[in-house]
């Protein structure tokens, strides 16, 4: 209990860093939407400052001193009110983030399973048969991939199999024609639109659950309870998955607990490559045109997302290994 307690006391004073960091980054950034839209006026001469007073008021830009701004701001948090966009005026924040988050939560969330699936079953085989054609395929091959990074390897999907061999479509998450529904017209049509986006992380981030399962489970393979289990005549695949696999996976299980932590965020690089319409794209969007209420939601949505798996991890980590609650 005093651990679960400790944990709390110590998820609840990230959140609060967490809350008041992004409240101050963007302030700190050079400029303002209102200098960005100033500057498409003054294209056509002078702007007043009642257009500019008029267009801040427009924008809901914040008034006051920071202390102010900060307190308003914690209120809105306890509330769930993010304001309205500057990019997407006048649709409101919760409104852009609602509609970008189930794309990026259906596609990179399933993505991010079954590569955590394929690539620790991988990296079980790998180890048991280290050595053997079956070891050196999967980790070369897993070391090769992991190397190019996500908007490298998006270029070069998006390239040969969007635009040189036509076998896919090279942006957006459905057709142009199509109008979101619950059919099954229109989920073929959305998983279609999301292959090369999810092909992309699935390459990239397949080769890392290879080698981190590979190389624990190796380790673990050199224990004297294994040895035991084997000398006692056990089949392999009971002393691989129900002795060696069962505790060579628990590091591997604490970066999946992140990983689906950081689900939420979406991929900004491929997002913005194949322009899904995901939260790493919506988030793409708000930094370029310096959208305060947007990027607050954003950055606090995948920081408290972050934080709540690194807690639900701690807390089974507790459980599974009472050794981490000395």
């Amino acid at each position: 209990m005093k651990y679960v307690l400790r944990k709390t006391g110590l998820l609840l004073l990230t959140l609060w860093a967490a809350v008041t960091l992004n409240f101050f980054l963007p302030r700190m950034m050079p400029g303002s939407p209102t200098d960005a839209a100033l500057a498409r006026l003054a294209q056509n001469g002078p702007v007043s400052p009642a257009t500019r007073a008029a267009i801040e008021a427009q924008l809901g830009v914040p008034t006051g001193n920071i202390w102010d701004q900060y307190m308003q701001y914690l209120q809105n948090v306890l509330t769930l009110d993010f304001g309205v966009s500057y990019t997407f005026f006048p649709q409101s924040v919760a409104q852009l983030v609602l509609g970008a988050l189930p794309w990026t939560i259906v596609m990179v969330g399933l993505v991010t399973i079954i590569a955590f699936i394929i690539g620790t079953l991988l990296g079980v085989l790998a180890a048991w048969r280290r050595g053997t054609f079956l070891d050196t395929l999967p980790t070369l091959t897993g070391t090769f991939t992991s190397a190019f990074p996500y908007f490298w390897t998006a270029l070069l999907l998006l390239f040969f199999a969007g635009y040189v061999l036509r076998w896919f479509p090279t942006s957006g998450a459905y057709s142009p024609r199509a109008a979101p529904e619950l059919s099954l017209a229109f989920v073929g049509d959305a998983a279609y639109h999301a292959v090369l986006p999810a092909l992309t992380i699935l390459i990239t981030s397949l080769g890392g659950w290879i080698l981190g399962m590979r190389n624990t489970m190796i380790n673990t393979l050199g224990e004297d309870y294994v040895t035991f289990a084997e000398a006692n005549g056990l089949r392999s695949r009971t002393v691989a998955l129900r002795y060696a696999a069962r505790n060579a996976i628990l590091p591997n299980l604490t970066g999946f607990g992140l990983a689906l932590g950081g689900v939420v965020g979406g991929s900004l690089l491929v997002e913005r490559v194949f322009s899904y319409p995901g939260v790493g794209y919506l988030l793409y969007n708000a930094v370029t045109n310096q959208d305060f209420p947007l990027m607050q939601a954003l950055f606090l949505m995948i920081t408290v997302s972050v934080l709540l798996a690194n807690f639900i991890v701690d807390i089974l980590y507790g459980f599974l290994d009472p050794r981490t609650r000395r």
